[in-house]
This record gives structure tokens, C-alpha cells and sequence, in this order.
């Protein structure tokens, strides 16, 4: 299987010698000359926040339906609920109206095979140890219960009484909700 940006294609084979972001740019540029303002501003017209896997696989607005304007996203690797989500999140409940929260993991995480030894191989690499953690997993399913659990125990957070945890399998499409017990 091949994806447009594995395998250049009409005029993105034509910048010869350019770089990924070269390729972008240029789509940018014919983007643009037919773009029409929308004329809609930064309030989810769903009022909901979805934190997914930042995984290239996960085309979530095509798997849930979802059309420009509809949500907030926000990805990070493996969907995890870091302090930095719970910003982003407070922000867009308590600043452009929020109310839902959908936290989506997926099957064959690359977290699922990373560890924590990760970090200390990077500190003995740059001389430097990271200050954020890796947040490996082993159990996709557990981890979605402990994003679960982070959002609902935020004092940040104004509204965690919809809240709810997927799966999503990648093979097949579909997502599997998450019991929070």
C-alpha cells in the first residue's frame, strides 16, 4: 500500500530535489488559490474535544463523521493525557465552549513497544535527560481508563461528566468504547 506522501505524484514529483516541506508548501499554494474563508470561528460548532494518537493511520475526521469546524483535535504519541492536553482541553472548554471529551487510543501503538529506558538512551545520547515521560503502555485499554481518569479528576476542567474512551482498531475501522471501571 502506498500513501501520497510516500510515493510523489503529479506536480509534487515535479519540485525535483525538494524537501517534504517543500511538497507541502506547494500544496499549500493550490490550496489557497481556491480557498474560501469559511467564515466560522474557533468554537467547535459540536462542542466536543477529541485527544487521539498522533499515529498517520488515524483519519479521524473521516472515522467519525467530522466536518471542518466540528471539533477540536488534539494528537500527541499514543493520545496520552500529558499537562499539556489538560491545557489544551481547559482552553477549549472554559475559552470556546466545549462540553464533550473523546479520549481515542488505537490498536498497534508504537508506545506499546516503547519503555521508559527511552528516555535514560536519550539522556545518555544528547547528555540530557528529557522532562516529560514517555508514557508507555503495554494495555491499550488500561490506558485509555487512566486518560479517562486524568480528565475526570481535573480541577481545570469544568465539564467531565462526558467523557468517553476508545479503541480504535486499525485494521478494521471501527472503534471500541472503553468501560471506565
Amino acid at each position: 500500500m502506498t500513501t501520497s506522501a510516500s510515493v510523489p505524484t503529479g506536480s509534487e514529483a515535479a519540485i525535483s530535489g525538494g524537501s517534504v516541506t517543500d511538497r507541502l508548501v506547494d500544496a499549500n499554494e493550490r490550496y489557497a488559490a481556491a480557498f474560501t474563508d469559511p467564515g466560522m470561528d474557533a468554537r467547535p460548532v459540536l462542542r466536543v474535544a477529541i485527544v487521539a494518537c498522533m499515529d498517520a493511520r488515524l483519519d479521524l475526521h473521516a472515522a467519525l463523521g467530522l466536518q471542518l469546524g466540528d471539533c477540536h483535535t488534539i494528537r500527541n504519541a499514543g493520545g496520552v493525557v500529558t499537562d499539556d492536553v489538560i491545557r489544551s482541553l481547559t482552553i477549549s472548554q472554559r475559552a470556546l465552549g466545549t462540553r464533550s471529551i473523546a479520549l481515542i487510543h488505537h490498536t498497534g501503538c508504537g508506545l506499546e513497544s516503547l519503555t521508559e529506558d527511552f528516555r535514560h538512551e536519550l539522556e545518555m545520547e544528547v547528555g540530557q535527560r528529557p522532562a516529560w515521560a514517555v508514557e508507555a503502555f503495554r494495555d491499550v485499554e488500561q490506558d485509555v481508563r487512566q486518560s479517562m481518569q486524568r480528565v475526570r479528576t481535573s480541577p481545570f476542567l469544568l465539564h467531565t461528566d462526558d467523557v468517553r474512551g476508545f479503541v480504535f482498531d486499525v485494521k478494521t475501522g471501527l472503534l471500541r468504547e472503553i468501560d471506565p471501571a
